[in-house]
This record gives structure tokens, C-alpha cells and sequence, in this order.
């Protein structure tokens, strides 16, 4: 059985998908880009772009009663590899050990023109 998960704390759903589903005791959370869900608006650089997506995300997984804690697993996706070091200085400051497997790339384009996209699945 499925549950879907959903928050106004952060931004909605820009398609015909959850913002996170729970499936048992997984919580899969679906690409959050970096948009304010109070004011819709973008960070300009990457770092403040990779807190703002994990900051969605958090939000996601607190309606859950969930946290970064629980994640294992997470897909970071980049409009460019050269903001890679970067975003990673990020990702190191929220994430804690044992740190989620981790799975990033460069795509071709993100919606909205952002500059990252991060999913994640949760254990709780």
C-alpha cells in the first residue's frame, strides 16, 4: 500500500506526480528543485540553489516524521558538473554519517532552468 506524502512548506507538485510517496517503511521523495515555497523564487548560485532543494526536502520528510537521518539513498542532478564542488560543499554541511549512497550527474537541463535537482529515499 501506498501513502502519498505532502507538505505547503514546500513547493508543489509542477506535474501530474506526489511530492513523496511512503511505501512501507521507504519514503521516496521526489526531485526537489530549489524553489522557495513561500515566495517561488530561485536562488541565483548553486550553493544557496543545493540548500534550498534539501531544505524542500527536509520539509518533505518532516510531514512524514522523517528527517535527512533516515535518507539512504539520494540522486543529485546538475545542470553542470562544474558545480559539482560546490554543491558538494553543501551536501557535506547537511548530511551527517553514515552518509546516503549517493548518485550525481550532469543532464541536460533542469525545469525552471535550475542549476540542481536532488531526490531522495528515506528508511524510517
Amino acid at each position: 500500500m501506498k501513502k502519498e506524502i505532502s507538505t505547503t512548506a514546500a513547493p508543489g507538485a509542477i506535474g501530474p506526480y506526489s511530492q513523496a510517496v511512503q511505501a512501507g517503511n521507504l519514503i521516496f521523495v521526489s526531485g526537489q528543485l530549489p524553489i522557495n515555497a513561500e515566495t517561488g523564487a530561485m536562488p541565483d548560485d548553486i550553493k544557496g540553489q543545493t540548500r534550498q532543494s534539501i531544505a524542500n526536502i527536509k520539509a518533505i520528510l518532516a510531514e512524514a516524521g522523517a528527517s535527512l537521518d533516515n535518507v539512504v539513498k539520494t540522486t543529485v542532478f546538475l545542470a553542470d558538473m562544474s558545480y559539482f564542488a560546490p554543491m558538494n560543499e553543501v551536501y557535506a554541511e547537511e548530511f551527517r554519517k553514515v552518509f546516503p549512497a549517493r548518485c550525481a550527474f550532469a543532464v541536460k537541463e533542469l525545469p525552471k532552468q535550475a542549476l540542481v535537482e536532488i531526490e531522495v529515499i528515506a528508511a524510517v
